[in-house]
């Protein structure tokens, strides 16, 4: 139904508002069951997806870590090589 939501938190650059919403998306149609709700569920997804971001980036703008940033290109070059072993034939 979607995506798997990513890991936002400890990169460089930071995660932007895009990426923020787009996991909240994905976090409310897979909690609602649904990837496109109803006529008459619109305005509580969407409602739902607001609210799901503006927590979302709060929760980013105050979590601390003594780690340093991670790249996203590294990251994503590990996640490749992992899905090119995971499903190798």
């Amino acid at each position: 139904m979607c995506r798997n939501i990513r890991q936002l938190h400890n990169f460089e650059p930071p995660a932007t508002p895009e990426e923020v919403q787009a996991a909240a998306l994905q976090y409310v149609r897979k909690v609602s069951g649904s990837t496109r709700p109803s006529q008459r569920n619109q305005a509580a997804f969407d409602a739902a997806v607001a609210a799901v971001a503006t927590a979302t980036a709060e929760l980013l703008d105050h979590l601390e870590t003594a780690a340093p940033p991670k790249d996203r290109e590294v990251e994503a070059a590990k996640a490749r090589a992992r899905a090119a072993q995971r499903y190798a034939s």
